[in-house]
């Protein structure tokens, strides 16, 4: 009977053989290296020299591609810290149509230097806190570094146009 008091309300977890539980600073580590790992597949894609990938499906189907956000749709991913490191890459797409290997890039720095400030036990509310009040200096800075483009300003509309015109939109 006080077993079966217990179990009430206790939601009931059911995990394969091959399941591990981990907990605390273990699970920070694999979820920040699961992360990671996602983040540098698709790494080396990125600049002028970056490589391209061969995905090979379950189907046999080959593609060859440099995109970010198509390597990581087709990587079968089972990490939710992974996989918003795919959520980052798709609301890139979403947002901008490109930037999507540098915005991954970026999201798997920030969490190498998240992993090493843990090692230095620093909380991770604080660290959260840290990359908060960075989000909005930044913002504040791009916002002062901002110029007004008037619509009759044709050298620097094309200026502006030739940079943009050299992601995977062009």
């Amino acid at each position: 009977m006080a077993q079966q008091q217990r179990m009430q309300g206790q939601p009931m977890i059911i995990m394969g053989d091959d399941a591990q539980r981990v907990k605390d600073r273990d699970a920070q580590e694999h979820n920040i290296s699961a992360a990671r790992a996602v983040a540098d597949a698709v790494r080396s894609t990125l600049g002028p020299k970056g490589m391209d990938k061969m995905l090979v499906s379950s189907m046999g189907d080959v593609t060859v591609t440099n995109d970010g956000v198509t390597i990581l749709q087709e990587m079968d991913i089972d990490n939710p810290t992974a996989e918003m490191i795919v959520e980052v890459a798709e609301t890139q797409e979403d947002e901008a149509g490109d930037g999507t290997t540098t915005a991954v890039a970026i999201a798997g720095e920030l969490l190498k230097n998240a992993e090493d400030l843990l090692e230095r036990d620093i909380h991770a509310t604080t660290l959260a806190q840290g990359y908060r009040q960075a989000a909005e200096k930044a913002k504040e800075l791009l916002d002062d570094a901002a110029i007004d483009v008037s619509a009759d300003d044709t050298e620097t509309l094309e200026k502006i146009a030739a940079t943009a015109m050299t992601g995977k939109g062009a």
